[in-house]
C-alpha cells in the first residue's frame, strides 16, 4: 500500500509481513527503542532477558509476529500468540508498538487493522488484548474498536 506523505507527495511505500525468529536483531532493536521511553520507560538494559522475552513472544510453535514496514524499515510490531478457545481461535497480542516519531498520524490504526484482516484470513474470530488505563494505547485500542471486558480481572502474585 501506498501512503501519501504529509505534504501530500509521492506515496510512501507501507507493507505488513510475518516475521520469526530470522528478524530478532531488527525486532529487539525497535522493542527497545520504543520500550524504553515514555510511557512505559521499562528497563530492557539485561540483554539475555530482553532475548529470552522475545524469544518467547516469537520463536513458539503457535507465535504470530507481524512486522510494519516504511520504505522497508520495520516501525511496527504486533507479537503475540494464536490461542485455541472455546469460543474460537483468537490472536493474543502481547506487544503491539509503533515507532513514537510515527504515532499520531494514522499509520497504528492502519497497522491494526491489517492485523485484523490476516488474522480474519487465517479464520481467527476475535483478537485480545491487556493495556493499562493510564497509558495512550487504552485510548487507542478503545478507538479502534476494542471493548473493556467488565468481568476480566488481571491478578498477579509478586515473589520478593
Amino acid at each position: 500500500m501506498r501512503k501519501r506523505d504529509e505534504r501530500g507527495g509521492i506515496g510512501i511505500m507501507i507493507t505488513m509481513k510475518e516475521l520469526g525468529i530470522e528478524q530478532i536483531e531488527e525486532i529487539k532493536s525497535l522493542f527497545v527503542e520504543i520500550f524504553t521511553n515514555e510511557p512505559w520507560k521499562d528497563d530492557w538494559s539485561d540483554p539475555v532477558q530482553l532475548h529470552r522475552y522475545l524469544m518467547d513472544l516469537i520463536g513458539n510453535r503457535n507465535s504470530l509476529t507481524l512486522g510494519l514496514y516504511e520504505e522497508n524499515v520495520l516501525i511496527g510490531l504486533s507479537m503475540g500468540s494464536i490461542m485455541h478457545w472455546h469460543i474460537g481461535t483468537e490472536y493474543y497480542i502481547h506487544e503491539f508498538c509503533i515507532k513514537a516519531e510515527k504515532q499520531g498520524r494514522g499509520i497504528g490504526s492502519e497497522f491494526l487493522k491489517r492485523v485484523e484482516d490476516y488474522t480474519r484470513q487465517k479464520q481467527i474470530t476475535h483478537i485480545f488484548l491487556q493495556t493499562e488505563r493510564a497509558v495512550p494505547a487504552y485510548g487507542f485500542y478503545q478507538k479502534n474498536g476494542f471493548v473493556e471486558l467488565r468481568d476480566h480481572v488481571s491478578l498477579v502474585k509478586m515473589f520478593s
